[in-house]
């Protein structure tokens, strides 16, 4: 995921972002099915909607400790 896409991300929702990732499991899943019946040579694919995965769920954490840290302040 290009550094851009991260920025837009952040200023999305989190309901938003928590769809995104479902999304992002589901094609994870076709991959790797495309794989075993021999149809996705490019085994890169599965590496990058991992990476892509993991850095969602970063943002998704952050959004919720920034989220309960602003509702001890109040």
């Amino acid at each position: 995921m290009k550094k851009k896409d991260l920025q837009l991300l952040r200023k999305k929702q989190l309901p938003e972002i928590i769809a995104l990732v479902q999304k992002k499991k589901e094609e994870l899943i076709f991959s790797y099915a495309k794989i075993k019946a021999g149809k996705l040579k490019n085994t890169s694919v599965l590496k990058n909607l991992r990476r892509d995965i993991a850095q969602i769920l970063t943002l998704i954490k952050e959004k919720e400790i920034f989220e309960k840290s602003s509702k001890k302040k109040e």
